[in-house]
């Protein structure tokens, strides 16, 4: 139980850094987990489109892609988790 306590509050101290990195950027930055669902986003991202994290949470990134891109970026992503390129 101890163990599995500390590392919930290392997961906890790990996201507090990347928080932190992307509040701290002036570039509007996402992390996406292996689905290209959004994870956490920036303020500096909803400046730059227009929507409220709410609305990019839960959601896939391809929202903010221009259509010709979007339709494929998944396919993308799953080429790039098998083959690493």
């Amino acid at each position: 139980e101890s163990e599995m306590l500390e590392k919930n509050k290392e997961l906890i101290r790990n996201e507090s850094l990347v928080r932190g990195i992307l509040d701290a950027s002036s570039h509007a930055l996402f992390v996406i987990d292996e689905r290209c669902t959004i994870k956490m986003v920036n303020d500096r991202s909803c400046e730059v489109f227009g929507w409220t994290k709410e609305e990019f949470l839960g959601n896939n990134i391809n929202m903010i892609m221009p259509a010709h891109i979007a339709m494929h970026h998944d396919q993308y992503m799953k080429n790039f988790l098998k083959t690493g390129i």
